[in-house]
């Protein structure tokens, strides 16, 4: 083993690491323990300005760390061991992707005198992260531990942001160096060019249909205040994409819905008849346009201006008549400085006031109770979102994984204010309850939600403990259907009779969380949710409410028959 010479400020690589932690600001990691990077554990002791929240799977920890960097736009950290830890925690990498979501996975590695001899629990971290990761290094050296921990941090903000991985070989944790940690150069903000604001400002005064689609990650207070701002000076209609509803004020007049799986009517034919489309963020993936159906590939007839900050997004699908390399924030800012006169911007709404009024009624409709509603047995899903969107604090943070009853979530509940909304893009199962646990840690004096299936909760029910164990705050509704709603929907349509490996049966789920110290109750009756819901808000810790339903109601429309069952 190759040792570097030392001096009085010569330390261990695995303490150079913990000490680049702390220059870029980390107060929590994520993490399950493993012999494989003990160095870096021994350090975090003596670095008391960061927190270690030990979870109970790597799953979890990694769903942690991505919630966590979805909250603050600074790279989440979860560290776990070698292989079937690395495995375990993939999970949360691919999210990360999906959802452009700052990253940094740390993995310890087998000692590199043992490479490629297929060792135990020996894994080629390029071949099993490179296609989803933005950056995948292997730290050979210690000397070189604070130049690659700054790229890692540099990499998972710039750009698109998103998920670096990290393998540490063991030994050279231990191994000493007088190279000390560094902080990466902090990135200046993009700036939109006066010409390509005219641009754009040119395009809105020539439209009658424009449609403004706000996504992506980056979409905090400031950035949602000027899409406001932007939405009100020229009275244009605001969609969401997929799982980015907080992007602006749900209750807000410009608002007229999302484009996700159960979009209304009303929003898709707002695209498919719109002749100016402004995307803010999003990338315009299958889901948000119905299966690439609504838009038309490779060029769209609707003209459209495509603003994203990574490049290599632009014109990936589609090509635009006008591509704006940037986050949405610099472009609203130069839009709302661009020398249009009010009077001109005035007179060229005129032409759309209706279409954005017609755009927010036909959202008002889809949100709100039917004149005539479908017999529910059990808990009605509907009544609980309208009702949580009443009860709860507007700055509620709101959780939730995959499955049918997000539909519900996204279809009523009303999301008012940025960085309310953690959901995974990917449709990743069991991330409701991890993200509402990073949630709580990172705002413990705010309301935290978790939405979540039976079979999305049974993925990490454990991490109740965790919760517990670090003082996380934070109620669970957890919808029991007794089914994977999701493929019985799917199969019920294509093999009608035919129940195949969808029938879920849980445990005694109210008794499973009292054992981890939660208060819990079942709730039988739509009726009786208001109640229960008051008490788990005051009961101030960990709630579970299991919200009984009817397994026939598939989805807010869709009633499934009884050989479906």
């Amino acid at each position: 083993m190759t040792h570097f010479t030392t001096s009085a400020h010569s330390q261990s690589a695995g303490r150079v690491l913990v000490d680049a932690l702390a220059l870029h600001g980390v107060d929590r990691v994520f993490c399950i323990p493993g012999e494989s990077y003990l160095e870096v554990l021994d350090a975090l002791y003596d670095e008391k300005g960061i927190e270690v929240v030990v979870t109970k799977h790597e799953g979890a920890a990694a769903n942690m760390a991505e919630a966590d960097g979805k909250l603050t736009g600074k790279p989440g950290i979860c560290m776990v061991t070698r292989g079937p830890g690395a495995t375990h925690a993939s999970i949360g990498v691919h999210i990360a992707q999906q959802d452009s979501t700052p990253m940094i996975l740390f993995i310890g590695q087998i000692a590199r005198e043992h490479k490629g001899r297929d060792v135990f629990q020996e894994m080629d971290y390029q071949a099993v992260f490179g296609p989803f990761a933005k950056l995948v290094i292997e730290v050979d050296h210690a000397d070189r531990m604070a130049e690659l921990i700054a790229r890692a941090f540099h990499t998972a903000v710039s750009g698109r942001p998103g998920p670096v991985v990290v393998a540490l070989p063991e030994d050279m944790l231990e191994v000493t160096t007088h190279v000390a940690a560094c902080k990466a150069t902090a990135i200046e903000p993009t700036a939109v060019a006066a010409p390509t604001a005219e641009a754009v400002c040119q395009l809105l005064l020539q439209a009658r249909k424009p449609l403004v689609i706000a996504g992506g990650s980056q979409w905090d207070a400031a950035a949602s205040a000027q899409l406001q701002r932007f939405a009100q000076t020229w009275n244009v209609p605001v969609a969401s994409s997929f799982r980015r509803q907080d992007a602006l004020d749900n209750n807000h007049p410009n608002y007229v819905g999302h484009l996700s799986l159960g979009m209304s009517a009303s929003v898709r034919n707002m695209v498919e008849e719109a002749d100016l489309i402004l995307v803010l963020g999003a990338r315009l993936t299958d889901t948000a346009t119905a299966d690439y159906d609504m838009l038309q590939v490779p060029r769209p007839a609707q003209k459209l201006v495509h603003c994203h900050v990574d490049v290599h997004e632009l014109g990936r699908v589609f090509q635009s008549d006008l591509a704006i390399a940037a986050p949405p924030l610099p472009l609203l800012q130069a839009l709302l400085d661009a020398p249009v006169t009010s009077s001109s911007i005035a007179a060229a709404s005129q032409h759309w006031s209706e279409w954005t009024a017609h755009g927010r009624a036909g959202f008002d409709v889809f949100t709100s109770r039917p004149a005539v509603a479908l017999p529910v047995n059990g808990v009605d899903l509907r009544e609980v979102m309208l009702h949580a969107s009443q009860a709860l604090p507007a700055n509620t943070i709101m959780t939730n994984g995959a499955g049918n009853y997000a539909v519900w979530l996204h279809r009523y509940y009303r999301y008012r204010q940025a960085k309310t909304e953690l959901a995974p893009i990917c449709g990743a199962m069991g991330y409701g309850l991890p993200a509402a646990i990073a949630a709580s840690l990172r705002h413990p004096q705010r309301t935290v939600v978790c939405a979540a299936g039976d079979g999305c909760f049974m993925m990490y029910p454990q991490e109740l403990a965790t919760a517990a164990e670090f003082g996380a705050k934070l109620i669970v509704l957890l919808v029991n259907n007794g089914m994977y709603g999701t493929i019985r929907m799917h199969q019920a349509k294509r093999y009608p009779g035919r129940v195949s490996a969808t029938r879920l049966k849980g445990p005694d789920y109210c008794a499973l969380a009292r054992s981890f110290g939660a208060y819990a109750e079942q709730v039988t009756r739509t009726e009786d949710f208001p109640a229960a819901l008051a008490r788990a808000q005051q009961h101030g810790g960990i709630a579970v409410l299991e919200l009984m339903t009817d397994p026939m109601q598939i989805t807010p429309d869709m009633r499934l028959s009884t050989s479906d069952l």
